[in-house]
């Protein structure tokens, strides 16, 4: 054997060598691979039944959404109706609510008026009415 021969046994050895240090974490390498997987089937296992139970859920959530809508323009009608019906109350009877107040205050004023020691509609006495008043 010549030296360029044993150069070359000693070169495949230390790849040897190489490869099998190599080896060893590209095993563990594997397994950790092999770990994530399962680990994936695992969570995607448990996920599956959290988002049908999300997907019906939200299917519940929509139909009493539309409920609620529903309702809620019902009540928007009720609350025009009653808007409505309010206004057209104090156009009926408030128009003639004012004249009666306004006969009623008419006709205390003449009461008023015709009494002794009272001067002018209001009743109060004047400031020359006052024994005190200094002109």
């Amino acid at each position: 054997m010549s030296g360029g021969d044993i150069a070359g046994l000693i070169a495949a050895g230390v790849f040897a060598v190489l490869v099998a240090l190599l080896a060893v974490p590209l095993v563990k390498l594997g397994k950790v691979f092999d770990q994530t997987t399962d680990s994936i089937k695992e969570v995607s296992d448990g996920i599956t039944p959290i988002l049908d139970e999300t997907t019906v859920t939200l299917r519940e959530t929509n139909k009493q959404l539309a409920r609620v809508d529903a309702i809620t323009r019902n009540v928007q009608d009720i609350t025009g109706n009653v808007s409505a019906l309010v206004a057209l109350f104090a156009a009926t009877v408030g128009g003639p609510l004012i004249k009666l107040a306004g006969f009623s205050a008419a006709v205390r004023a003449a009461f008023r008026f015709g009494r002794p020691g009272r001067s002018g509609a209001s009743g109060r006495a004047g400031a020359g009415d006052r024994p005190d008043a200094t002109e």
